[in-house]
């Protein structure tokens, strides 16, 4: 072979070298290219427990292309029968307002580092009548921590569903009051960097045939729910910061009575409590909602199964294993020791015959749950 036949041999193999080295050198910037997008789902039971209309959205990105997605969260996926990334942070019973003062969503941030938070929160707070203004400034409180964590957290809040429960006929009116006071707390508190875009989930929501309670979504209100996030999701995805969505002005529609098909079932048949007054009297039925290694959420359901209307009630019962409500919501809540009382509080003391109530608590627990009985009192 002469000396330039070998030099060009020797030119194409270093250029093969070459091309093969910067394949290899280019490779991790794809590798990075393709971590996924981060997103918390934040709320309380309509998100949580076990909150479907996430597996419902999450199916739809699956289906649409958007799969380099992971949904985030402290908790796990509570079933809805299909298959989902169901990792969350929908804590049944909280209040905004508490996770703000006790600084709980700090925590869920760092063990998570979401790049988009979906917020479906302050239905409980309106249930225990806390003024919007009180509310707002506790979403403003969760929107500092969340650019405190990612100064470029993409944060979507609804205006809430709709709620019409039978313990509480102000609440439909407390929420679109709270909905329409979202708008320009939005509009004050967003950035270019971290924008804030307000999803509305409570138009044409209809607690009649969208809800099992009132409160609570269904299959139904399950997809609605799901289709809402859709487009304003997929386009924070896509860096897009969609336009906001008018207020509602009309009130929301009333509800049909409750005909849950996902109860969980009580743990104890309903326990009457005498009462010294002639034709008055309640029952209470303990029902333990949902367990996790450390706690459990449980309710109390209380109805007047006397004659005459009652002005009050008041629950009492003993932990047999040293359970501590840890916060509770719809009843006034003290204990001493593993004893519990419970009162009722301005909006759900007057029953009338045949009605009820429920107020429901969080609690710890040390491995074992036994079941009390309670007795009820009415006043």
């Amino acid at each position: 072979m002469s000396r330039p036949t070998v030099r060009a041999a020797l030119m194409a193999l270093l250029g093969t070298l070459v091309a093969a080295t910067a394949v290899v050198v280019a490779a991790p910037t794809g590798s990075a290219a393709a971590v996924p997008t981060r997103i918390m789902a934040l709320g309380d039971s309509i998100t949580g427990s076990p909150g479907c209309w996430r597996a419902t959205l999450w199916n739809r990105l699956q289906s649409t292309g958007y799969t380099n997605i992971d949904m985030v969260g402290t908790l796990p996926t509570q079933g809805c029968g299909v298959a989902h990334d169901g990792d969350n942070e929908g804590h049944g019973g909280y209040l905004a307002t508490n996770i703000a003062n006790q600084n709980q969503l700090v925590g869920w941030l760092s063990a998570t580092l979401p790049d988009v938070v979906l917020m479906h929160l302050g239905t409980n707070d309106v249930w225990s009548n806390l003024p919007s203004s009180q509310i707002l400034a506790a979403f403003s409180k969760l929107v500092d921590q969340m650019r405190a964590s990612n100064p470029a957290m993409r944060i979507l809040v609804a205006k809430i569903i709709p709620m019409n429960p039978s313990s509480c006929a102000e609440c439909g009116a407390r929420v679109v009051s709270f909905n329409n006071a979202i708008p320009s707390w939005a509009a004050g508190k967003t950035t270019a960097q971290s924008p804030i875009t307000v999803v509305d989930q409570w138009t044409s929501f209809n607690t009649a045939t969208d809800t099992y309670d009132g409160v609570h979504p269904n299959a139904a209100g399950d997809q609605k729910m799901s289709d809402r996030w859709y487009p304003p999701l997929t386009a924070a995805l896509s860096g897009v910061t969609p336009s906001n969505p008018p207020s509602p002005s009309a009130s929301p529609s009333p509800s049909a009575p409750p005909s849950p098909s996902a109860s969980p079932s009580p743990s104890r048949p309903p326990s009457p409590s005498p009462s010294g007054n002639t034709g008055k009297s309640c029952s209470v039925t303990y029902v333990i909602i949902r367990e996790w290694p450390g706690g459990f959420q449980g309710e109390l359901r209380v109805t007047n199964n006397g004659t005459v209307p009652i002005s009050g009630w008041s629950v009492r019962f003993t932990f047999p294993d040293g359970q501590v409500v840890t916060q509770s919501w719809n009843g006034q809540y003290t204990q001493s020791g593993a004893a519990v009382t419970v009162l009722n509080v301005s909006w759900n003391g007057l029953l009338s015959p045949g009605a009820g109530t429920s107020t429901g608590f969080l609690a710890g627990s040390a491995g074992v749950n036994g079941t009390p009985v309670p007795t009820c009192t009415a006043i």
